[in-house]
């Protein structure tokens, strides 16, 4: 490695471990690590492990495929049970699950559909029941009409928090937006999921098919789940950002 990029890579270290604070240390993953690794082989990495930017670099050039230790052994999930359609949505749950139990309401459009089907597992194996706003097919529609179902399913309390996956991620992040009561993310890896919970205490996540891969996908979707929101500081934040809302809602006679 060259003195530019172990510069680069001391940056990457410096920004992960300022953004996690003084949260319990996780495993981080690094280029070094990767670069150990035989090409075209499997690495197992520790549950909740951050893996760098330079490191996932590292791993696509040499064809190295990283598989969380929890969705390594949670293949199928076959204790999940499909319960059928009422209306515009599907809910799922998994074996144990009560009327407690916290719901994340799933959607996608054509773009990210094979991506949420994936993630059904993922969620339900953390615990919460779901709600599938569709897409229910690859066949193409349009991103407003399930990030709308998934923001609503979330604003008006149906849900407890929401994702949905598009192309980008971009088009449904602002979708989601303009429905009051949401705060919607648009994450791409470690940081920018835990830094939209400790400090937006954001309700919606959307991710971009076209941009992460579904182990990724995986791995921010059950640190997005898991991270508690903030308070202090941020929850004065957050207030003003929810009271620009209520503002315009109050002038449209919302």
């Amino acid at each position: 490695m060259n003195t530019s990029e172990e510069n680069i890579a001391a940056m990457v270290r410096k920004v992960v471990t300022r953004t996690m604070g003084e949260r319990p240390r996780r495993p981080i993953v690094n280029e070094q690590t990767i670069s150990d690794l035989s090409p075209d082989s499997i690495h197992t990495i520790p549950t909740g492990a951050i893996v760098t930017p330079l490191a996932r670099q590292i791993a696509l050039e040499r064809k190295i495929k990283l598989i969380e230790e929890e969705q390594a052994t949670l293949g199928q999930n076959p204790s999940i049970e499909h319960i059928p359609d009422t209306g515009q949505t599907s809910r799922f749950s998994g074996s144990g699950s009560n009327a407690n139990q916290p719901v994340v309401a799933l959607g996608a459009d054509h773009g990210g559909y094979d991506m949420k089907e994936k993630l059904k597992g993922v969620v339900a194996a953390a615990g919460y029941g779901i709600i599938d706003c569709g897409t229910h097919s690859p066949e193409s529609v349009d991103y407003p009409d399930f990030a709308y179902a998934v923001a609503r399913t979330v604003a008006n309390g149906q849900a407890w928090r929401g994702i949905i996956v598009d192309g980008a991620g971009i088009g449904s992040c602002m979708v989601a937006n303009k429905v009051p009561g949401i705060r919607a993310a648009m994450c791409y890896d470690q940081a920018t999921v835990v830094n939209s919970r400790e400090h937006n205490n954001a309700n919606v996540l959307t991710l971009g098919a076209g941009l992460i891969g579904q182990n990724l996908a995986g791995q921010l979707v059950q640190t997005w789940l898991a991270t508690e929101f903030g308070g202090g500081r941020h929850g004065r934040r957050v207030d003003k950002i929810d009271a620009i809302g209520d503002r315009y809602m109050k002038k449209s006679g919302g």
